[in-house]
């Protein structure tokens, strides 16, 4: 089998230059004509020799996938679909007008099974690679104007993560497709010590989905709590930030009756206690399976006036691609058959 140069970080191509017999310089060369110019081809490689190009044609591939189908949503959100060998990936891109992000999958389904989310329904099906965690930016064909990547798609990042870290490598790496680290955000539901190395080993902004502050309501909503409690999450963050001043948000899904009333925002309030932070508060959107209702608008106004009375930034994420099942919590390519291109 061929190898896939994309997906490569520079040490990696560097290395691989070597063990063709060639200098170091070809790593640096591939890596400018693969993630600056997104070459598709050795044959436009030009200032590489002939024979150069002829053993990289044998040896290796520059494997990218197109989407197979695009959904748009009358709020112009549209919904990119991937294949994954044999199973299919879902990738948003969410234009704003200050913003253009793209909202990345991390695996084919998802271990973690949060009872409101459709990935999770779906099951874990597969790790992504970085080069398949890459295509779903630069495949895209707004690939020029995204200002943002958000990690927050298909599956759980920090259970692949090292794919995600190298991902994250390319994608911030001067010699890469040059993003500022700050305009990036990698979501977890909080894995012990995956999350520590997560830290240790990029400087991108860290979203943590929490969802209830009262551990036994959590756990109902999210297993991972059983096995990653929240107040050890929050503590390693807390104690983190003495050190490391990257930007850290918390995803608040609300659900009516359940996690939204003013015991759950006097209880998040002391569980932030110490935290810098900032709350997204995000809406539900029913799905089929689960007895979960999204809250109104009046209870989540209310929790942002009480968070920020008490000193925690709040804010209500507005809905993007609910027609086309393309907002937080809808990705899922479970009753996919045979896509076809739109």
């Amino acid at each position: 089998m061929s190898t896939n140069l994309f997906g490569l970080t520079l040490g990696q191509l560097r290395a691989f230059a070597v063990d063709l017999g060639r200098p170091t310089y070809l790593g640096n060369q591939l890596a400018q004509w693969i993630y600056k110019r997104r070459a598709t081809s050795f044959e436009v490689m030009s200032d590489l020799a002939v024979p150069v190009r002829k053993q990289l044609q044998e040896l290796c591939s520059l494997e990218r996938q197109e989407p197979t189908r695009v959904d748009e949503s009358r709020d112009g959100t549209k919904k990119y679909l991937f294949p994954v060998n044999g199973k299919f990936i879902e990738t948003a891109y969410i234009p704003e007008t200050d913003r253009k992000t793209l909202c990345v999958s991390s695996q084919v389904g998802c271990k973690m099974g949060c009872l409101f989310c459709m990935t999770g329904k779906q099951g874990f099906q597969a790790n992504l690679t970085s080069a398949q965690i890459l295509n779903q930016v630069v495949s895209i064909a707004e690939f020029s104007q995204l200002t943002n990547v958000v990690y927050m798609g298909m599956g759980e990042p920090l259970d692949n993560l090292d794919a995600v870290l190298l991902s994250l490598e390319i994608l911030t790496a001067d010699w890469g497709l040059g993003f500022s680290q700050q305009k990036i955000t990698v979501s977890s539901v909080g894995l012990l010590p995956a999350l520590e190395d997560f830290f240790n080993r990029s400087k991108v902004r860290f979203a943590l989905s929490l969802h209830s502050p009262f551990d036994e309501e959590r756990a109902s909503l999210m297993p991972v709590q059983n096995v990653h409690a929240m107040d050890d999450v929050l503590d390693f963050i807390r104690n983190r930030q003495e050190s490391d001043v990257r930007r850290v948000s918390i995803e608040y899904i609300c659900f009516a009756g359940v996690n939204d009333t003013p015991r759950h925002t006097k209880e998040l309030v002391r569980r932030l206690h110490g935290l810098k932070t900032r709350v997204n508060l995000i809406h539900f959107h029913p799905i089929p399976g689960t007895p979960l209702q999204g809250s109104d608008s009046s209870a989540m106004e209310r929790m942002q006036r009480e968070l920020s009375a008490k000193g925690i930034a709040a804010t209500i994420r507005r809905s993007r691609g609910e027609d086309i099942w393309a907002a937080c919590g809808l990705l899922s390519t479970k009753a996919l058959t045979v896509p076809l291109k739109t």
